[in-house]
């Protein structure tokens, strides 16, 4: 039988070497390429010549000459959704860039879209005034006209519940690929000192609503905590100044990216603590990997990060907040905080699992008709209607949208 064709747009491309939804494709390439005939749209700008490749692990590889990031990643998506439309059963949408197209692919094809609208997108400090407001109109779009739009955690559904009231289904990220105790040989120490020292570390892009300029300040103030901080700090002014402010700190190390997993591993496998300061999104990969190799995590305290670490780490506002947990915190809150999030990293996070949630989804999106509404039917009646019939049950009944009366 011939396999569905599914494409997965909107990533840099494979092999994995950039983020969260580049590891996701990798995954569901890895876990599922016998099940469904996958073509994964690539930017030509993140891989040389010599790197491209037609095929991986089973997947069909699509090279575009655009950034698949920033301004660019519009006419980058845009372009993959158009020229999946002739060849895909089922487009797989990673992010809102292309979804102004999505209404005509719903009324013009009888495509199959799934979308990930990967967090709250439009309120990250890094996009200006106009590409908050265009992509705040692509949610809009992709939660629209999609037939299943996916969370990355319940907290992005509730948000999606509110606004469009409908029910997004949530889907997390995967974190069983991380490598757990890594142990650190003299030639890693010798390029790493800290390694044999006791270090908290972060990884993540360096951009505001990160709040790395909130974790760096507190441990420039920490002389005796030591900070090891991974992350693109060449990629915008706010990276540039804060390296240059704190790099000459002696405990606080400064490292470029490491897309190497076995080495990212052995860094973030040997820290005593993971900071995690992300303010915006939905579950971010970072925090689940650090959760799987048993870290215990202290993290900003916003309502995505609660949810993924189910509210069992160390939670900070502000530097203040952040400065006393570190001052603190007791070992055994420590220990017990490890503990905790390993268990529930190895419940909730696996690929295998991950990837039967998007198989679920795929096979659903062939006979689903319309989005489940949040409101039940009779919430929608007109009110005058019901009140012929109050009788029994009825006569008590309180409308889903109705505010409690009071008396």
């Amino acid at each position: 039988m011939e396999k569905t064709k599914v494409a997965i747009i909107g990533t840099v491309g494979l092999p994995a070497k950039y983020g969260g939804f580049e590891t996701l494709t990798a995954h569901l390439v890895e876990e599922l390429s016998d099940t469904y005939d996958f073509t994964v749209y690539c930017s030509s700008k993140k891989y040389s010549p010599e790197e491209r490749v037609d095929t991986w692990k089973g997947a069909k590889l699509k090279y575009l000459p655009l950034d698949a990031n920033g301004v660019q990643s519009i006419p980058y998506d845009t372009w993959s959704i158009f020229h999946a439309l002739f060849r895909s059963d089922v487009l797989l949408i990673l992010g809102v860039a292309g979804a102004w197209l999505l209404p005509f692919v719903r009324l013009f094809t009888n495509k199959k879209i799934i979308i990930s609208i990967d967090g709250i997108e439009w309120k990250r400090d890094k996009w200006s005034l106009p590409a908050k407001l265009y992509l705040w109109w692509a949610e809009k779009l992709a939660v629209k006209f999609s037939h299943i739009d996916i969370s990355d955690n319940e907290s992005i559904q509730d948000y999606t519940s509110l606004r469009y009231n409908t029910i997004s289904r949530v889907i997390e990220y995967g974190a069983d690929h991380t490598k757990v105790n890594l142990v650190p040989t003299p030639e890693n120490i010798e390029k790493y000192p800290f390694l044999s020292e006791e270090y908290a570390v972060k990884v993540c892009r360096i951009e505001p609503e990160n709040h790395v300029h909130t974790i760096l300040n507190v441990f420039s103030e920490l002389p005796d905590r030591k900070l090891v901080l991974v992350g693109n700090w060449k990629n915008s002014e706010y990276g540039m100044n804060l390296k240059q402010q704190y790099a000459g700190f002696k405990n606080i190390h400064l490292l470029d990216p490491i897309y190497e997993q076995q080495t990212i591993d052995l860094i973030r496998g040997n820290a005593s603590l993971y900071i995690h300061g992300h303010s915006a999104g939905g579950t971010n990969p970072s925090l689940v990997e650090a959760m799987f190799l048993g870290l215990p995590i202290i993290s900003n305290g916003v309502s995505y990060n609660r949810t993924t670490t189910e509210h069992q780490a160390f939670y900070f506002s502000n530097a203040i907040e952040l400065k006393n947990i570190l001052e603190e915190v007791k070992n055994e809150e420590i220990e017990n905080c490890a503990f905790q999030m390993k268990k529930i990293a190895e419940r909730r996070y696996t690929w295998k699992k991950i990837a039967k949630k998007y198989s679920n989804l795929i096979e659903e999106s062939f006979t689903i008709k319309k989005k489940t509404h949040v409101y039940p039917t009779i919430s929608k009646l007109d009110k005058n209607i019901l009140e012929k019939y109050n009788v029994g049950h009825l006569k008590n009944v309180q409308l889903f949208n109705e505010s409690p009366k009071t008396t």
